[in-house]
């Protein structure tokens, strides 16, 4: 459908050209991740900035938005304001340096690719903090992550509602982990400042969904995922797998190799905005087994 393939080839760059890749420290203190929730929470609140700057009230009327739904979107932008002052007060407290913005490239244009982009933004932050919330060893910060983490759920399932899609399509949100979730923001991110602290994670190589004639992807359909700008090839022609990430465990399906990519067959159990990432093990997902990805799949009951 429009809003998650137009705003998903955001990120299609290659592998080479990927976002700068750090080493992973040996051990991910509480003071990082709220750093690199802190790195999420910039982008968004400069990406709603720069909207609401960008499109007047008058602009989301033409776009068919009445005067309500512009004003709750005015208030999202004051919540992730919000929520970078809330972490960034919470660092310096804890004696840390908070990271400062980056310079991003968003690639909006109007006042719907300005939603598509909320829409995918929003469900990533989700799935961040739920991911993030396994290695938060404070149970102060704990709360204060799932209390961020509830408002950018309600985000998202408004959006979604006035995008005219299902605003809870699954009984269970996606985690993803720190890696999986920088690689989709770095698409995003063109420089950041050099005082910031690095942050714990790396970029795996980018994976698009190809654009599709259909209009919705359904459980059943055949797709092809891109490899922008790189080549991936198990060692001794290795099976490739397409790993679904859901909190009950990955579902696999065979990746067939196709030009610029993998083809393969959305399996049953998923809908929504829907992650994806390839691997050559069928035993589980990890930092360690995954080749490329995530990407972005909506998926329609």
């Amino acid at each position: 459908m429009f809003f998650s393939q137009a705003a998903i080839a955001l990120f299609a760059v290659g592998l080479t050209a990927a976002a700068p890749v750090v080493e992973k420290r040996a051990a991910i203190t509480d003071a990082d991740i709220l750093n690199y929730a802190l790195t999420l929470e910039h982008l968004e609140d400069t990406f709603y900035r720069q909207g609401l700057a960008n499109f007047t009230q008058a602009d989301f009327a033409k776009a068919g938005y009445d005067a309500t739904f512009y004003s709750n979107i005015q208030k999202v932008s004051t919540d992730e304001k919000t929520h970078v002052s809330f972490l960034t007060s919470a660092l310096k407290a804890a004696g840390a340096a908070p990271v400062e913005a980056c310079t991003y490239s968003f690639g909006v244009t109007d006042v719907p690719s300005f939603l598509a982009t909320a829409s995918i933004l929003e469900g990533v932050g989700v799935s961040a903090y739920l991911g993030a919330a396994a290695d938060i060893m404070s149970k102060t910060y704990l709360t204060a992550a799932g209390s961020i983490l509830t408002v950018e759920s309600r985000h998202s399932s408004y959006i979604r509602a006035n995008l005219k899609e299902a605003p809870f399509p699954q009984p269970f949100d996606a985690p993803l982990t720190l890696d999986e979730v920088y690689s989709l923001a770095s698409g995003f991110i063109t420089s950041c400042p050099s005082s910031n602290a690095p942050l714990p994670v790396k970029a795996f190589p980018k994976l698009q969904l190809a654009p599709m004639t259909a209009k919705s992807v359904t459980a059943g359909a055949t797709v092809t995922l891109l490899t922008p700008g790189y080549t991936l090839k198990a060692e001794n022609d290795a099976q490739i797998y397409a790993a679904f990430i859901a909190v009950t465990g990955p579902t696999f399906v065979p990746a067939e190799p196709v030009n610029g990519g993998f083809s393969l067959t959305i399996p049953k159990g998923f809908a929504g905005q829907t992650y994806v990432v390839l691997t050559t093990c069928k035993e589980g997902v990890s930092d360690e087994t995954t080749a490329a990805g995530p990407a972005i799949i909506e998926i329609s009951a």
